[in-house]
């Protein structure tokens, strides 16, 4: 099965979560929007019938959206998590926990309306980004600091999490990671995987910018 995963070719978002477990399991994929004329095949690709906003995975004749749903399915096929389905159950809880703190972050820098620009919304977004970090941060940092035993894709998406934060909040996160060394161990323990190390060093990974969820604005992070 060679995999074609749709998302914006220019930035992380909900996708590289979904990207992270195919680099981790040496898939074969097709990353179909950042070749020629692949923003038009994805555009193709919503709607009815189809997927409802990227990331979208096609499987054959197979077409999944939604992060946690294409992890939930893809996960079995990969390794990484079990075909149990009570034990499935529970990673997709965390996974879907993990969307609800990522719409989170989106919204520190996009409080008002996510097709205003940031500039348009600098006051709500320095009251929202403040009460994130002072009170939301450390519910979900608390929340995952033991995750599952067996490695999975929550790990992956915990690793995202925590490199994402460190972009764009790293005044927050120095102060936070000394609290709960258990997600940094999950973190590190990520990095040291070889194809995950292979990935992070090649130009598939595209970089962190403010175009994307994790955005640095030192005002938001004081």
């Amino acid at each position: 099965m060679t995999y074609e995963l749709y998302y914006w070719p220019q930035i992380q978002g909900r996708g590289e979560f979904v990207r992270l477990a195919l680099e981790d399991a040496g898939a074969r994929y097709t990353d179909v929007a950042r070749g020629r004329g692949g923003e038009a095949r994805m555009m193709r690709l919503l709607g009815p019938g189809g997927a409802f906003a990227p990331p979208a995975l096609k499987a054959g004749k197979l077409v999944l959206f939604q992060t946690p749903n294409i992890l939930h399915w893809l996960a079995p096929r990969l390794g990484l998590a079990p075909r149990s389905e009570p034990a499935r159950a529970a990673l997709l809880q965390q996974q879907l926990t993990i969307a609800d703190w990522l719409a989170e972050v989106h919204d520190t820098h996009h409080p008002v309306a996510a097709h205003l620009y940031y500039e348009d919304q600098k006051k709500e977004a320095r009251r929202r980004a403040a009460e994130f970090r002072r009170e939301r941060l450390p519910k979900y940092m608390k929340f995952f600091a033991r995750p599952q035993k067996r490695f999975g894709y929550v790990h992956l998406s915990l690793f995202q999490m925590v490199e994402g934060l460190r972009y764009a909040f790293p005044n927050a996160m120095a102060r936070l990671e000394r609290r709960h060394p258990g997600l940094v161990e999950v973190h590190d323990a990520v990095l040291r995987r070889e194809n995950v190390k292979a990935y992070l060093a090649s130009p598939r990974r595209i970089p962190f910018n403010r175009m994307g969820i994790f955005r640095h604005y030192p005002e938001l992070d004081d």
